[in-house]
């Protein structure tokens, strides 16, 4: 990898970096886009040969006396980080990539979605996006990567002896959580540093448009009760009655304008339900399930530590999950595919499909991994393939039991159970 005149000393390689290195060649700019503090700034300075911060920068100056299109001189590719403070710069990029006709042009790196104006035009043709998340197990050195995600999809083999993690481990890594800052940390301090995070994200102008539209308090008992739900398709009105006796949104018209604006921040990101043709008369689920971008921010929520989750293995059993996503959908995005999730009105739900378009899907259950909930994983996923018409949906790649610990092997039929531990891209 060509590291550019701007990268910073220490830089722990990422999963999106070959994709980073593809889009550049590809598109004239790359908008990197992810939760606050999960190493975009970093990541755009490895690729960056001059670059320009734009929090850094007096506000005035930059809407009422500056011409943006001045921040755009210098050595390509220039990374513009936090672009969305700058007024006008959006157009002057897109007018810039135009005049000058070349690929690797800009980077630009931000943690919300602006609400652009009328006159913005969207960047099609000009302007690629890439999605970066909190680190996975891979990246930040928790797992051996010795088991490819992308090989198991394509029917690569699945052996392993266990890796020396314990439950404890797997419980403080879930409480620590993949911010790049926060690795080297003790889950605890990791904790309560993420409770910090949570409260700045309650109180920040999540809009972006120099307007406070959001009762702090409010947001961050809805935070709260989504912590109590994660991994659910909790509807407005639950989420509503969960914060009723914690001053928390008084209408849902009030609580979707916040989840919208918390998706916006990437700090929760939707699980789309799986669609596809079924034998069985059964229907699908199609709402989407809420997880927070790490598993640390739920753990903050809900001020879990390692000892307490130990203590109270089905809300362990959640916030794994919430792990367990988030990598899955760090390694998912390397192999250009998409996750969702599967439900059917019979109740049998399976926790991830890995899909990269018609015909080719990997389901995935997650689980502890007691020999009983193994068990119940592989009974799962063997129920859900006799459902799905393989006719239309084509037969799966590969069913997959991700674990937390144990050892990594396959059924007779070609279910890999893995610990995800081992798990890479």
């Amino acid at each position: 990898m060509d590291l550019g005149a701007t990268a910073p000393t220490g830089y722990l390689p990422r999963v999106v970096d070959q994709q980073m290195q593809d889009t550049l060649r590809s598109s004239p700019a790359v908008v990197l886009e992810g939760p606050r503090a999960c190493g975009k700034t970093w990541t755009g300075r490895t690729f960056a040969n001059s670059m320009v911060r734009f929090d850094e920068l007096d506000a005035t100056r930059l809407s009422l006396e500056v011409n943006p299109s001045s921040y755009l001189a210098g050595d390509t590719p220039r990374l513009l980080d936090e672009w969305h403070l700058a007024d006008g710069l959006w157009n002057a990029m897109r007018h810039a990539c135009d005049e000058r006709a070349a690929n690797g042009q800009f980077i630009l790196a931000g943690s919300v979605k602006p609400a652009y104006a009328v006159t913005d035009h969207s960047g099609a043709g000009r302007v690629a996006r890439v999605r970066m998340r909190p680190m996975a197990l891979f990246e930040s050195k928790d797992s051996a990567g010795t088991i490819s995600l992308s090989s198991l999809m394509t029917g690569g083999p699945c052996a392993g002896d266990p890796p020396d993690v314990s439950l404890r481990d797997i419980a403080a890594l879930v409480c620590r959580g993949g911010f790049p800052r926060l690795i080297s940390m003790d889950p605890i301090d990791a904790r309560d540093r993420m409770s910090d995070y949570l409260r700045d994200i309650a109180m920040m102008n999540l809009n972006g448009n120099g307007r406070a539209e959001h009762d702090p308090i409010k947001v961050q008992a809805l935070i709260g009760s989504l912590a109590r739900n994660e991994t659910t398709a909790a509807s407005q009105q639950t989420l509503l009655d969960d914060t009723a006796n914690t001053s928390g949104p008084s209408d849902r018209d009030t609580v979707r304008r916040y989840l919208d604006r918390l998706t916006e921040a990437f700090v929760i990101e939707p699980l789309p339900a799986w669609s596809t043709h079924l034998r069985s008369r059964a229907t699908l689920r199609s709402k989407p399930k809420r997880y927070f971008a790490d598993s640390s921010l739920a753990a903050a929520a809900l001020r879990a530590s390692p000892e307490g989750l130990l203590a109270d293995l089905p809300t362990l059993g959640i916030l794994f999950e919430s792990l367990a996503i988030r990598d899955l959908r760090v390694y998912a995005q390397a192999a250009k595919a998409e996750v969702r999730y599967y439900c059917d009105s019979k109740n049998l739900e399976i926790d991830a499909i890995i899909t990269r378009g018609h015909s080719d899907w990997t389901a995935v259950e997650i689980k502890l991994g007691s020999p009983d909930s193994i068990q119940a994983g592989i009974a799962s996923l063997r129920q859900m393939r006799n459902k799905v018409d393989t006719q239309q949906a084509g037969e799966p790649s590969r069913l997959i039991v991700l674990t937390a610990a144990g050892r990594a092997f396959e059924t007779n039929d070609d279910i890999a159970v893995v610990p995800i531990t081992l798990l890479g891209p």
